[in-house]
């Protein structure tokens, strides 16, 4: 149907039936689509951490185009954005392989991991050319730097140190301080926190007299169970410079809980995320209460802050997840995540429930402050992920506003298909094994020229998602809209073992894996079946990685999936 044609007959608000009239009936999976995988793989960029320096928005960009290089890049009010590295490098960091949290930025001045050798460089504002601030390594990428911070006086960056020293032994994670300032070769990082297996998000308060970081052992994962520390830090001034850390502390956390962002207020106090109470929720340690810690030992409580059943925090898969931000006037912006979709919501200053905010975005992440707004990335079931500037309502819970304005910087790029192509996904929660429910999104087909025969029931692809501690989100997905495109319904479970329900949730795998995520996404295919939406005869399952090998289970074990594809794992 050509483009006007259909504008008209959306404008003239037909019924369904009067709709099929100028549609093409053909079998489901043969409808005729735009969304080639030529269209998927073109010019695709994707979109990493966000961070504010003065009146610029800074962003990191993964582009295939240019061999996967990671460019940042720096948005100037008036002056657009510009890309900041020159020729040859790269900001990406290989700590725990899956990196993350690989720059960091201080007014103009910028520290970042460079892929090709691993070592930190400082690009100075109004220069062109990075200097190294690390040593090299006796061992080409022995040395790995990740998820810093600078002091706030600029001379220091705070950042996790992971050392391989042989190819035998098992690496050295610990957290160093690198001088940012220096002449002649540059020095060996001075280390401030050693002894445990895994550290992570080392923070200096604003004062630059207490760190915060938090730890965890093998065999634990990072949402399994972290411990949250505290130690003082003293900075002699010198012009060599000498940092001393004092004795640890223990804020919260252990083996049965899992705590992520620590954060500290302008008031000097600590913000973290817990799922102590089975959903990651944000908590506060007065500042009092964390320099009498620091002081004397006395245990420090924390506060919850707005409780929500719902959860705040993400998996430390990769460092430097931000899920929530102080804004200028002391209010705190969430990023919260409730049946599969993730949502906005603003927490008054002092205290309070926390507001629900109306944004265009169900998928978030990097949320910083960006004065009395903030900048995030977004994306949205219609829309690829976007560097996006927010004005936050000044007074929603007494107003009655609660619409963010959302002003994109760095847009998504123009695919050339109107959103009448995308398939919403609409979150579904069915019963499986143990009397217990699950969840999913399912995409239903969409196609504006085609409808299938009225006897007809769509093929079904059951995805599984990695990790298995990840989730399925409701961001504009080419892969999976290139199916729903064609006729084909496409369900993306979230199995027992998946984050964004509890913790309780999250640990349905323990002991149970290739089982429960098999049955989930099994559960999930006969609802779609019973309501008449799938051919019980035309299943098939895809995952990879942990998903690849739930697609094996299902193939092995169960008979209900007539094809499968386990991409990798």
């Amino acid at each position: 149907m050509p483009t006007s044609l259909k504008a008209s007959v959306a404008s003239q608000n037909l019924s369904p039936r009067a709709v099929d009239q100028f549609m093409t009936t053909a079998p489901f999976g043969s409808w005729s689509s735009p969304i080639t995988a030529d269209l998927i793989v073109s010019k695709s960029v994707s979109i990493g951490e966000v961070f504010v320096g003065g009146d610029d928005v800074w962003w990191s960009e993964a582009r295939p185009e240019e061999g996967g290089r990671v460019q940042l890049v720096r948005h100037h009010p008036g002056g657009g954005a510009i890309d900041v590295l020159p020729e040859g490098f790269g900001a990406r960091t290989r700590v725990h392989e899956y990196g993350g949290g690989a720059w960091w930025l201080h007014d103009s001045d910028v520290v970042f991991v460079n892929w090709s050798d691993q070592r930190l460089y400082r690009l100075a504002a109004g220069t062109s050319t990075p200097t190294p601030l690390t040593p090299e390594p006796a061992d080409r990428h022995g040395d790995r730097y990740a998820d810093g911070r600078f002091t706030a006086d600029g001379r220091w960056v705070v950042c996790v140190r992971e050392r391989h020293e042989s190819a035998d032994a098992e690496p050295i994670n610990e957290i160093v301080a690198v001088r940012v300032h220096h002449s002649g070769e540059p020095a060996e990082p001075i280390v401030l926190v050693s002894g445990s297996d895994f550290v992570a998000a080392p923070r200096v308060n604003p004062s630059g007299n207490v760190l915060t970081w938090f730890r965890w052992n093998h065999p634990d994962m990072p949402w399994d169970g972290t411990e949250l520390c505290v130690a003082s830090m003293y900075d002699d001034q010198s012009d060599d410079g000498q940092i001393v850390v004092g004795d640890t502390r223990v804020v919260a956390g252990g083996r049965d809980e899992s705590i992520t962002q620590p954060e500290w207020a302008p008031d000097g106090s600590l913000l973290f995320i817990s799922d102590r109470t089975d959903w990651w929720n944000l908590y506060q340690v007065s500042a009092e209460a964390v320099h009498e810690l620091v002081a004397i030992g006395v245990a420090a409580d924390a506060t919850p802050i707005a409780p929500v059943d719902a959860e705040i925090g993400v998996p430390q898969w990769v460092f430097d997840n931000s899920r929530y931000a102080v804004l200028a006037d002391g209010r705190i912006l969430v990023a919260w995540f409730k049946l599969g979709i993730d949502h906005l919501g603003v927490i008054p200053a002092g205290g309070g429930a926390m507001v629900p905010l109306d944004s265009p975005f169900t998928a978030l992440s990097s949320v910083r402050a960006f004065g009395y707004g903030a900048v995030v990335v977004g994306a949205s079931s219609t829309s690829e992920a976007v560097v996006a500037v927010l004005d936050i309502p000044s007074k929603p819970d007494i107003d009655g506003s609660t619409s963010v304005l959302s002003a994109p910087l760095r847009p998504a790029r123009d695919l050339g298909v109107g959103i009448e192509w995308y398939s919403t996904p609409e979150p579904i929660t069915f019963a499986t094994s143990g009397d217990r429910f699950a969840h999913g999104l399912y995409y239903p087909p969409t196609n504006p020229e085609f409808t299938a025969p009225d006897d007809e029931r769509a093929p079904l692809i059951v995805l599984s998602h990695g990790g298995p501690t990840s989730a399925a989100r409701p961001q504009l997905n080419l892969g999976v809209q290139f199916w729903t495109s064609r006729g084909f319904g496409v369900v993306d479970v979230n199995y027992g073992g998946s984050t964004g329900y509890g913790r309780s949730y999250r640990r349905r795998l323990i002991g149970e894996w290739g089982i429960v995520d098999v049955d989930d996404s099994i559960a999930a295919t006969r609802l779609l079946v019973d309501r008449g939406d799938a051919d019980r005869d035309r299943l098939i399952i895809r995952g990879g990685s942990a998903g690849g090998f739930t697609t094996l289970s299902a193939l092995t074990f169960r008979d209900v999936f007539a094809a499968g594809c386990s991409l990798y794992g």
